[in-house]
Formats: C-alpha cells, sequence, structure tokens
C-alpha cells in the first residue's frame, strides 16, 4: 500500500516531531488519517523519512520518524526555466508539469506581450501559491529536493542574470533542439501567451541564447515547457 507523503518546511530527522496546524488540518480533517498510520515526509534536503502517526487532533499532529534514507535522485541536467507569465491555471499547469519533468529552478517572466501584471501584495500572493503548486507536485511525483521558484523578473532582466552551459529559447524557425550538443546545466526561454516579440529573441540571441525549435507546429504556452523539459531529459537528462 501506498504512504501517504508529505513535504514539511522545517529540518526533519529520526525521532519526534509535531507538524504545522495546516498539514495538522489536511492530515486529520481531509484526508482523516488516524493514530497507527503510515507517512513519509521530506524536506526539500534530499533525504526522506518513513515512520508513524502517533497523536492527530484538530490543531496538531505528532509523529514519530524511524527510518531515514536518500530520496529520489535528481536529473544529472540542472534546468532554469523562464516561462512567460500567464493567466491562472495556464501558469500552474507550467510549473507543476514543470516540477514532476525536473527542472531545477522556475522564474516567471514578464515580456512584451504579457497579459498578466503582477505588484507588491498581490505578486508575493501568487509567489506563494506557485510554490505549494510546486511542494504539491514533488508530493505526488516523488521528487526529494523542491525547484527553486523565483519572483517575477522583466525578460531583460533574467536574460542578464541567468547562468547556463546551453542557453534556448523556442522559435519556430531555429535548428531542431536535438541537434545541440549535451549541456550539462540548460536554460529554456518560452514565451507568455501571445509570444515573444521578435525584438526579444534577438535580445535574448544577443545574451547568449540560440534559437532551437521542438516540431512543426507551435504550441500553447502551457504546453512548451512540458514538450521541451520531456525532450531535453530524453537526450540529455533522466528519462
Amino acid at each position: 500500500m501506498r504512504l501517504s507523503r508529505f513535504f514539511v518546511d522545517s529540518s526533519l530527522s529520526l525521532g519526534q516531531h509535531e507538524l504545522p496546524e495546516a498539514q495538522a488540518h489536511y492530515i486529520g480533517r481531509v484526508l482523516r488519517l488516524a493514530a497507527g498510520a503510515a507517512v513519509q515526509l521530506f524536506d526539500g534536503s534530499g533525504q526522506e523519512f518513513r515512520g508513524e502517526l502517533l497523536e492527530v487532533g484538530k490543531k496538531s499532529v505528532r509523529v514519530e520518524l524511524r527510518e531515514q534514507f536518500a530520496g529520489l535522485a535528481e536529473s544529472p541536467l540542472r534546468i532554469h526555466l523562464g516561462q512567460g507569465l500567464s493567466r491562472g491555471e495556464r501558469m500552474d499547469w507550467a510549473i507543476q508539469k514543470a516540477t514532476e519533468l525536473g527542472v531545477a529552478e522556475i522564474t516567471p517572466i514578464v515580456s512584451e506581450r504579457c497579459e498578466v501584471r503582477l505588484k507588491d501584495e498581490r505578486a508575493d500572493k501568487r509567489l506563494a501559491h506557485w510554490r505549494q503548486v510546486a511542494v504539491s507536485a514533488c508530493e505526488q511525483c516523488g521528487r526529494s529536493v523542491l525547484p527553486l521558484i523565483h519572483p517575477p523578473l522583466l525578460l531583460e532582466d533574467w536574460l542578464e542574470r541567468v547562468e547556463a552551459e546551453l542557453k534556448l529559447v523556442l522559435h519556430p524557425v531555429a535548428e531542431p533542439l536535438e541537434r545541440h550538443a549535451r549541456p550539462a546545466s540548460l536554460a529554456f526561454l518560452i514565451g507568455p501567451e501571445g509570444g515573444l516579440a521578435d525584438a526579444e529573441v534577438e535580445q535574448a540571441k544577443g545574451r547568449g541564447f540560440q534559437a532551437a525549435r521542438l516540431g512543426p507546429r507551435v504550441l500553447r504556452t502551457e504546453t512548451a515547457p512540458v514538450v521541451a523539459l520531456s525532450v531535453a531529459q530524453q537526450l540529455w537528462g533522466d528519462f
């Protein structure tokens, strides 16, 4: 029987721990787990812990961790995804699937054709939401290390800061992705719903990016990272 698996945002070790109130509510009130249930916890360090629920209350849960072991290894290909900022569920989907596909870092990109503008408190709330999307994806897919979700950046700022051995911008008129040599690290730039402007593609090229295409069809902004990351992991990663 598959164990219930949860992320805990604090350092774990063998022994007894009291879980945060939000998780206590989810475990006790939503999943209705009771004392004696087996659970598996991880803290993002790459380590996993198995144990048993000792007490389950309305606002608190106590667990005893009895086994520690190395979690799922990360992909040998470190990928930083620069994802054009899009509306609502499209952005959630891109972050969720990118997490499942082993991306190491995600930066939402604000570009010319973005239909979304986030400022101050709203931006903070969206960032917290995206990080929780990534946490949930890690809990589901078995990853033991969380991807870094950065605050949104203007395209020009991200292009200046991002570092990778191979930098690619997706474009329908370019060499196929597989023509590139195997890198140790990879940066992908994917446009928003309206795509990147021609000037932005040229701007990326001026910062060391190379154009690459995935096939003959133009993909939606939320589909492109799924395909790009899958192909990259197949070519150079752990697929």
